[in-house]
């Protein structure tokens, strides 16, 4: 069969692209390109180059990464659907299942903060309830550099508007998130969208296309030409060219993606569907090739049916399009009508716009010609895989002897508290959740703020505790503890909640993997990842990796952020980190080490980070959560809270300002004040308890193996700490309160004053 253009005046002809090497705009190498030609057996037209091209994206393909990524565990007693779909699926008990993905929207974010940011979060929306899970929660991770630059404030006030926007219009609550700062990610913000849904187990869909002759059905909104090429884009280095890459951006409506939902959700219900899958990422080839891929099958398109909202459209742009709120279904032959009439009830396009055939091929046919033909298997088990050399950067073997107390010893604590609190990292968040809507739904029992959001189940007396979690401090510094500390602290946090942790989903932001010192820190990294889920029992499900992270050639410092998720049996177990009561004994569960490197105390003194950062005992942070656990699931717990950027001391100043109360501690110890005050040392959690329950929660940790210290009571309006009896700090909470709240709007107030 021969293959004719569809648009001969337009498109370049195969030898055109291949002479003139068009294929490296695209982001083919010259080697790819070859293999290309090998999978066909001829020169590759225009839109057979581009859907190759998107493919083998390292946004689609993990063509970089995916020997990485099988070292992570995946499997578990509860999974009922690891990575390869939409989401990955974990069963809570009773014929319930709790669906949840993270993924990136970097890249965009950075050209066009409001739209990136927004449509980050309808696209994982649908990767969430194209599992036929319906949404209860939203969550992110944002990366910006430091707030004393324009730039990075209207970086940050834009990306909040468009979560906020697509979250609010939709109806589904942004409940958590973590935000921090600093200059690495200055030219390259790194914006993380985390969906949660609930199905029962009989809803659970699936990706995948199959059944001969059964009809494929595009539903949704009409394809235009914005967003051709994301993938690729995704996968490059931000440079100045980017700014005229402006039209990989997409617009998103969050109220078209409410009605979609709410027509699966009713396709759902009824049975019908053989497969599902969103077309994002390189919209309807990602979306057909992949069903096709699952299924073992082929499949045949017919472009000229495909709902478009803008005239003459190409082949390679119809196919290449990433045009938001739109779906890829597959149903019985013979049950078109009854698609059909569900989306004319809500008012969104369907077209039948090809069929599942048996020969493993994806065909394509525009104005009555066949435009491509190629072999399913090619675009996605068949994509070039790398494995990059891994070298150790310099500066990583320059820091093994340095010793980050050594320069901040002297320092005051009371003046180090006030600094590290008003630090952005470290500051309320308030500024930015405000403006989300975190109770639509009237399901969030604990809103923004404290360790983990948590949702009830209506109708149980379960709830879902999750958070999002990184420092890409430490990850530089270390990365396999860097790697470990992130899964670990993302655990404590919903621990401390009342929950056992039990998955996670993964968004891995690094540089260049195909510089060697890149590659080494995202191998590193995800040697500490795999080591924690082992350890603290918690799968990797699902995930996003995001490279390229980089700008002027300069890598935003390695992130890799957890998307954690536990599970609550009882409502009444549901913990915060807030102060309850006036007399409560307040404890130090773990041991405090002489770990300031990559502290928030070193950034905030030293402007820089350097060193080594806190190690990680698994053993260890197993027993502490599990001692945590046992404590609130016994009743004994009032507040519980996680220790982590600030140290003690922060800890403290958090519990005191979310309960409006004030504390009195006493500490002895072979530290300096400095030191034991605002070390990270992990593995520590901070509770406070009633007397009566105090001489049992001793008991308790002996019993765990875990070091238990009583260091204080609640109380007052003071925040009063003696080390070795001396008077360390001694501040109003208040006082406490206004820096800790005041730091994020003061500093975006700055753009209104300049």
């Amino acid at each position: 069969m021969r293959l004719e253009q569809a648009t001969k005046v337009l498109e370049p002809t195969p030898e055109m692209i291949r002479d003139h090497k068009l294929y490296r705009e695209m982001g083919l190498t010259e080697e790819e390109y070859q293999q290309v030609i090998g999978h066909l057996g001829r020169l590759p037209n225009w839109t057979e180059t581009g859907i190759y091209s998107v493919m083998w994206s390292e946004h689609c393909s993990y063509k970089n990464s995916k020997p990485l990524l099988r070292r992570f565990p995946t499997e578990g007693p509860r999974v009922l659907q690891g990575p390869g779909e939409g989401a990955g699926v974990i069963d809570i008990g009773d014929g319930q299942a709790v669906v949840f993905k993270i993924e990136s929207h970097n890249h965009p974010s950075a050209i066009e903060p409001f739209q990136g940011a927004a449509t980050g979060v309808g696209g994982i929306i649908r990767d969430v309830f194209s599992m036929g899970a319906r949404p209860v929660a939203l969550l992110n991770s944002l990366r910006f550099g430091e707030l004393s630059s324009p730039r990075v404030r209207y970086l940050l006030e834009r990306v909040v508007a468009g979560i906020a926007h697509y979250g609010n219009s939709i109806g589904i609550p942004t409940v958590g998130g973590e935000v921090a700062f600093d200059a690495r990610y200055e030219g390259n913000p790194l914006v993380n969208a985390m969906c949660v849904g609930i199905l029962p187990h009989e809803h659970l869909q699936k990706g995948v296309a199959k059944g001969v002759g059964n009809p494929v059905i595009y539903v949704g909104a009409s394809t235009g030409r914005d967003g051709i090429h994301g993938a690729t884009f995704a996968s490059e280095e931000l440079s100045e060219e980017s700014e005229e890459k402006r039209p990989s951006v997409q617009v998103g409506d969050p109220f078209m993606e409410k009605l979609l939902l709410e027509a699966c959700m009713e396709l759902v219900e009824m049975g019908i569907l053989i497969g599902i899958q969103d077309m994002g990422a390189a919209g309807l080839t990602c979306s057909s090739s992949e069903m096709a891929a699952k299924g073992g099958c082929g499949m045949e398109l017919d472009l000229d049916r495909v709902p478009q909202r803008e005239a003459d459209m190409t082949p390679y742009e119809i196919m290449l399009s990433e045009s938001q709120e739109r779906m890829l279904l597959v149903v019985e032959k013979g049950r078109e009508e009854e698609v059909k009439r569900v989306f004319d009830k809500w008012g969104l396009n369907s077209a039948v716009i090809g069929r599942v055939t048996d020969d493993g091929r994806l065909r394509l046919r525009h104005r009555g010609e066949w435009v491509a033909d190629i072999p399913v298997k090619t675009l996605v088990d068949d994509a070039p895989v790398y494995v990059r050399e891994a070298r150790e950067p310099e500066y990583y073997r320059s820091f093994a002897d340095f010793d980050a107390s050594a320069e901040l010893e002297n320092v005051d604590p009371q003046d180090a508290v006030k600094r590290v609190l008003a630090s952005p990292t470290v500051a309320s968040k308030k500024w930015i959740y405000r403006q989300y809507d975190h109770m639509v739904r009237t399901s969030t029992a604990v809103r923004p703020g404290s360790d983990a959001a948590v949702i009830v189940l209506r109708g149980t007396e379960k709830a879902l505790a999750m958070c999002t979690d990184a420092n890409g401090r430490y990850v530089y510094l270390d990365p396999e503890q860097g790697g470990a500390i992130a899964v670990a602290e993302a655990a404590r946090n919903v621990v401390c909640s009342g929950a056992e942790p039990i998955g996670i989903t993964d968004c891995l932001n690094f540089g260049n993997p195909e510089k060697p010192e890149i590659y080494w820190q995202m191998s590193r990294a995800i040697d500490g990842m795999s080591a924690a889920c082992r350890a603290l029992n918690t799968p990797v499900i699902g995930g996003n990796v995001s490279l390229y992270n980089e700008s002027n050639g300069q890598a935003v410092l390695p992130t890799p952020v957890v998307g954690m998720v536990g599970l609550i049996e009882k409502r009444e177990h549901i913990t915060t980190q807030a102060f309850k009561e006036d007399g409560h004994v307040i404890y130090l569960v773990g041991e405090t080490f002489n770990e300031l490197g990559g502290s928030e105390l070193q950034k905030v003194v030293t402007g820089r980070i350097a060193g080594r950062p806190p190690r990680i005992d698994l053993e260890k942070e197993k027993r502490v959560q599990d001692f945590t656990l046992s404590a609130i699931r016994k009743g004994w717990v009032a507040s519980a809270h996680d220790l982590s950027e600030g140290g003690l001391a922060v800890a403290l100043a958090e519990s005191c300002i979310s309960g409006n109360r004030g504390a009195q501690v006493e500490i002895h110890t072979t530290l300096s004040a400095t030191t034991f005050l605002f070390s990270e040392s992990q593995s520590r959690v901070l509770l406070s308890v009633s007397e009566e329950h105090a001489s049992a929660l001793a008991s308790l940790a002996d019993e765990y193996g875990v070091p238990l210290q009583c260091i204080g009571r609640v109380g007052g309006e003071q925040l009063r700490v003696k080390v070795n009896d001396v008077q360390a700090m001694n501040v109003p909470v208040a006082d406490l309160t206004a820096l800790w709240e005041g730091a994020i709007p003061c500093a975006m107030n700055a753009s209104s004053t300049n």
